[in-house]
Protein backbone atom coordinates (compact mmCIF):
# COMPACT_ATOMS: atom_id res chain seq x y z
CA UNK A 1 0.00 0.00 0.00
CA UNK A 2 0.99 3.60 -0.60
CA UNK A 3 -0.57 6.39 1.46
CA UNK A 4 -0.23 10.12 2.04
CA UNK A 5 2.09 10.98 -0.84
CA UNK A 6 2.30 13.97 -3.22
CA UNK A 7 4.06 13.71 -6.59
CA UNK A 8 5.15 17.13 -7.87
CA UNK A 9 6.26 17.36 -11.52
CA UNK A 10 9.60 19.02 -12.26
CA UNK A 11 10.60 21.36 -15.06
CA UNK A 12 11.86 18.54 -17.30
CA UNK A 13 8.95 16.65 -18.84
CA UNK A 14 8.37 13.28 -17.18
CA UNK A 15 6.78 10.50 -19.21
CA UNK A 16 4.95 9.26 -16.09
CA UNK A 17 4.99 10.48 -12.49
CA UNK A 18 3.88 7.15 -10.98
CA UNK A 19 3.49 3.70 -12.54
CA UNK A 20 1.81 0.83 -10.70
CA UNK A 21 3.07 -2.45 -12.14
CA UNK A 22 5.12 -2.92 -15.31
CA UNK A 23 3.68 -2.54 -18.78
CA UNK A 24 1.82 -5.71 -19.75
CA UNK A 25 1.34 -6.87 -16.15
CA UNK A 26 -1.30 -9.62 -15.89
CA UNK A 27 -0.75 -11.35 -12.52
CA UNK A 28 -3.85 -11.88 -10.36
CA UNK A 29 -3.65 -9.82 -7.15
CA UNK A 30 -7.28 -10.24 -6.06
CA UNK A 31 -6.28 -11.82 -2.73
CA UNK A 32 -3.68 -9.13 -1.95
CA UNK A 33 -4.40 -5.99 -3.99
CA UNK A 34 -2.19 -2.93 -4.25
CA UNK A 35 -3.94 0.03 -2.64
CA UNK A 36 -3.38 3.77 -2.99
CA UNK A 37 -4.71 6.02 -0.21
CA UNK A 38 -4.56 9.83 -0.35
CA UNK A 39 -2.09 9.84 -3.24
CA UNK A 40 -1.92 13.20 -5.03
CA UNK A 41 -0.28 14.57 -8.18
CA UNK A 42 0.50 18.17 -9.12
CA UNK A 43 1.74 19.56 -12.44
CA UNK A 44 2.48 23.26 -11.97
CA UNK A 45 1.06 25.51 -9.28
CA UNK A 46 4.16 25.62 -7.09
CA UNK A 47 6.34 26.36 -10.12
CA UNK A 48 6.72 25.08 -13.66
CA UNK A 49 6.00 21.36 -13.93
CA UNK A 50 5.57 19.10 -16.95
CA UNK A 51 4.48 15.47 -17.27
CA UNK A 52 2.91 13.57 -20.15
CA UNK A 53 0.94 11.21 -17.88
CA UNK A 54 0.61 11.46 -14.13
CA UNK A 55 -0.60 8.04 -12.90
CA UNK A 56 -0.49 4.85 -14.97
CA UNK A 57 -1.98 1.69 -13.44
CA UNK A 58 -0.84 -1.48 -15.22
CA UNK A 59 -1.45 -4.00 -12.43
CA UNK A 60 -4.74 -5.84 -11.98
CA UNK A 61 -6.91 -5.51 -8.86
CA UNK A 62 -5.58 -2.11 -7.74
CA UNK A 63 -7.75 -0.08 -5.33
CA UNK A 64 -7.56 3.71 -5.26
CA UNK A 65 -8.98 5.54 -2.24
CA UNK A 66 -9.04 9.34 -2.65
CA UNK A 67 -6.76 10.23 -5.54
CA UNK A 68 -6.36 13.84 -6.65
CA UNK A 69 -4.58 14.34 -9.98
CA UNK A 70 -4.17 18.01 -10.89
CA UNK A 71 -2.71 20.06 -13.69
CA UNK A 72 -2.64 23.47 -12.05
CA UNK A 73 -5.12 26.12 -13.17
CA UNK A 74 -3.69 28.75 -10.80
CA UNK A 75 -0.54 29.51 -8.85
CA UNK A 76 3.00 29.69 -10.22
CA UNK A 77 4.18 28.13 -13.47
CA UNK A 78 0.75 27.97 -15.08
CA UNK A 79 -0.06 28.36 -18.78
CA UNK A 80 -1.20 26.37 -21.80
CA UNK A 81 2.39 26.07 -23.05
CA UNK A 82 3.98 26.12 -19.60
CA UNK A 83 2.65 23.34 -17.35
CA UNK A 84 2.05 20.88 -20.16
CA UNK A 85 0.37 17.57 -19.30
CA UNK A 86 -1.61 15.22 -21.52
CA UNK A 87 -3.49 12.79 -19.28
CA UNK A 88 -4.02 12.46 -15.54
CA UNK A 89 -4.88 8.76 -15.17
CA UNK A 90 -4.44 5.77 -17.48
CA UNK A 91 -5.75 2.40 -16.28
CA UNK A 92 -4.49 -0.60 -18.23
CA UNK A 93 -5.04 -3.24 -15.54
CA UNK A 94 -8.20 -5.31 -15.09
CA UNK A 95 -10.52 -5.18 -12.07
CA UNK A 96 -9.24 -1.80 -10.87
CA UNK A 97 -11.51 0.15 -8.51
CA UNK A 98 -11.35 3.86 -7.72
CA UNK A 99 -13.16 5.55 -4.84
CA UNK A 100 -13.14 9.36 -4.79
CA UNK A 101 -11.24 10.08 -8.00
CA UNK A 102 -10.44 13.71 -8.87
CA UNK A 103 -8.72 14.53 -12.19
CA UNK A 104 -8.53 18.13 -13.35
CA UNK A 105 -7.37 20.40 -16.17
CA UNK A 106 -5.28 18.02 -18.29
CA UNK A 107 -4.82 18.95 -21.94
CA UNK A 108 -6.03 15.74 -23.58
CA UNK A 109 -8.17 12.97 -22.05
CA UNK A 110 -8.33 13.46 -18.29
CA UNK A 111 -8.81 9.73 -17.63
CA UNK A 112 -8.34 6.79 -20.02
CA UNK A 113 -9.56 3.39 -18.84
CA UNK A 114 -8.38 0.47 -20.98
CA UNK A 115 -8.76 -2.44 -18.55
CA UNK A 116 -11.84 -4.59 -18.09
CA UNK A 117 -13.84 -4.88 -14.89
CA UNK A 118 -13.13 -1.30 -13.85
CA UNK A 119 -15.32 0.49 -11.31
CA UNK A 120 -15.39 4.11 -10.21
CA UNK A 121 -17.35 5.40 -7.24
CA UNK A 122 -17.44 9.22 -7.51
CA UNK A 123 -15.49 11.10 -10.14
CA UNK A 124 -14.91 14.84 -10.18
CA UNK A 125 -13.41 16.63 -13.15
CA UNK A 126 -12.79 20.10 -14.46
CA UNK A 127 -11.68 20.37 -18.06
CA UNK A 128 -8.70 22.63 -18.83
CA UNK A 129 -9.65 26.27 -18.35
CA UNK A 130 -7.04 27.57 -20.73
CA UNK A 131 -7.34 26.31 -24.33
CA UNK A 132 -6.49 29.49 -26.26
CA UNK A 133 -8.87 28.56 -29.10
CA UNK A 134 -10.70 25.57 -30.53
CA UNK A 135 -7.93 24.62 -32.95
CA UNK A 136 -5.53 24.19 -30.02
CA UNK A 137 -7.88 21.69 -28.38
CA UNK A 138 -9.01 19.19 -31.01
CA UNK A 139 -8.97 15.39 -30.98
CA UNK A 140 -8.95 14.77 -34.71
CA UNK A 141 -12.35 15.99 -35.87
CA UNK A 142 -13.73 15.98 -32.31
CA UNK A 143 -13.88 19.23 -30.39
CA UNK A 144 -11.90 18.78 -27.21
CA UNK A 145 -11.26 15.63 -25.20
CA UNK A 146 -13.65 13.79 -22.92
CA UNK A 147 -13.08 13.91 -19.19
CA UNK A 148 -13.38 10.13 -18.92
CA UNK A 149 -12.64 7.80 -21.82
CA UNK A 150 -13.35 4.08 -21.66
CA UNK A 151 -11.27 2.28 -24.27
CA UNK A 152 -13.00 1.08 -27.43
CA UNK A 153 -12.13 -2.58 -26.72
CA UNK A 154 -13.39 -2.61 -23.12
CA UNK A 155 -16.28 -5.03 -22.54
CA UNK A 156 -17.03 -4.41 -18.83
CA UNK A 157 -16.94 -1.19 -16.83
CA UNK A 158 -19.28 0.48 -14.34
CA UNK A 159 -19.23 3.89 -12.70
CA UNK A 160 -21.44 5.84 -10.30
CA UNK A 161 -21.64 9.56 -9.51
CA UNK A 162 -19.55 11.38 -12.11
CA UNK A 163 -19.34 15.10 -12.81
CA UNK A 164 -17.46 17.11 -15.41
CA UNK A 165 -17.32 20.90 -15.54
CA UNK A 166 -16.00 23.38 -18.07
CA UNK A 167 -14.88 26.96 -17.55
CA UNK A 168 -13.13 28.03 -20.73
CA UNK A 169 -12.29 31.49 -19.50
CA UNK A 170 -9.33 31.93 -21.87
CA UNK A 171 -11.78 31.64 -24.77
CA UNK A 172 -15.48 31.04 -23.99
CA UNK A 173 -16.17 30.02 -27.61
CA UNK A 174 -14.38 26.70 -26.98
CA UNK A 175 -16.61 23.60 -27.03
CA UNK A 176 -16.11 20.06 -25.73
CA UNK A 177 -18.18 17.61 -27.75
CA UNK A 178 -18.76 15.32 -24.75
CA UNK A 179 -17.78 14.85 -21.13
CA UNK A 180 -17.79 11.02 -21.12
CA UNK A 181 -16.85 8.78 -24.04
CA UNK A 182 -17.55 5.06 -23.79
CA UNK A 183 -18.15 2.05 -26.05
CA UNK A 184 -21.81 1.20 -26.57
CA UNK A 185 -22.14 -2.31 -25.19
CA UNK A 186 -24.18 -3.96 -22.47
CA UNK A 187 -21.29 -4.46 -20.06
CA UNK A 188 -20.38 -0.76 -19.94
CA UNK A 189 -22.80 1.15 -17.70
CA UNK A 190 -22.79 4.59 -16.05
CA UNK A 191 -25.07 5.99 -13.36
CA UNK A 192 -25.79 9.55 -12.19
CA UNK A 193 -23.72 11.79 -14.44
CA UNK A 194 -23.70 15.57 -14.58
CA UNK A 195 -22.11 18.21 -16.81
CA UNK A 196 -22.02 21.94 -16.02
CA UNK A 197 -20.61 25.04 -17.69
CA UNK A 198 -19.39 27.11 -14.76
CA UNK A 199 -19.56 30.88 -14.59
CA UNK A 200 -23.06 30.94 -16.06
CA UNK A 201 -21.96 29.35 -19.31
CA UNK A 202 -18.26 30.05 -19.89
CA UNK A 203 -17.77 27.65 -22.77
CA UNK A 204 -19.90 24.60 -23.39
CA UNK A 205 -20.08 20.81 -23.26
CA UNK A 206 -22.25 19.58 -26.14
CA UNK A 207 -23.18 16.18 -24.68
CA UNK A 208 -22.88 14.50 -21.30
CA UNK A 209 -22.02 10.97 -22.48
CA UNK A 210 -21.41 9.99 -26.09
CA UNK A 211 -24.25 11.77 -27.93
CA UNK A 212 -26.70 11.72 -24.98
CA UNK A 213 -27.60 14.67 -22.76
CA UNK A 214 -26.72 18.31 -23.12
CA UNK A 215 -25.76 20.82 -24.07
CA UNK A 216 -24.34 22.25 -20.85
CA UNK A 217 -23.89 25.89 -21.81
CA UNK A 218 -25.88 28.12 -19.45
CA UNK A 219 -24.59 27.27 -15.98
CA UNK A 220 -27.47 24.86 -15.37
CA UNK A 221 -26.56 21.27 -14.52
CA UNK A 222 -27.42 18.68 -17.18
CA UNK A 223 -27.98 15.19 -15.81
CA UNK A 224 -28.06 11.67 -17.23
CA UNK A 225 -29.38 9.18 -14.69
CA UNK A 226 -28.34 5.96 -16.42
CA UNK A 227 -26.41 5.10 -19.57
CA UNK A 228 -27.22 3.26 -21.67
Amino acid sequence: SIAGLLFDAGTTTSDTLMEVGPEGADADHASDPTSLHDVFFRVGGAGVGRATDSLVVNSDDVIGDHTWIWRADHGDGVGWDTNTADTGLIVNGDDVTMYGLFVEHYQKYQTVWNGNGGRTYFYQNEMPYDPPDQSAWMNGDTRGYAAYKVGDDVTSHEAWGLGSYCFFNANPSVVADRAFEVPDRAGVTFHDLVAVSLGGGTGSIEHVINDTGGPADTGTAVNVVNYP
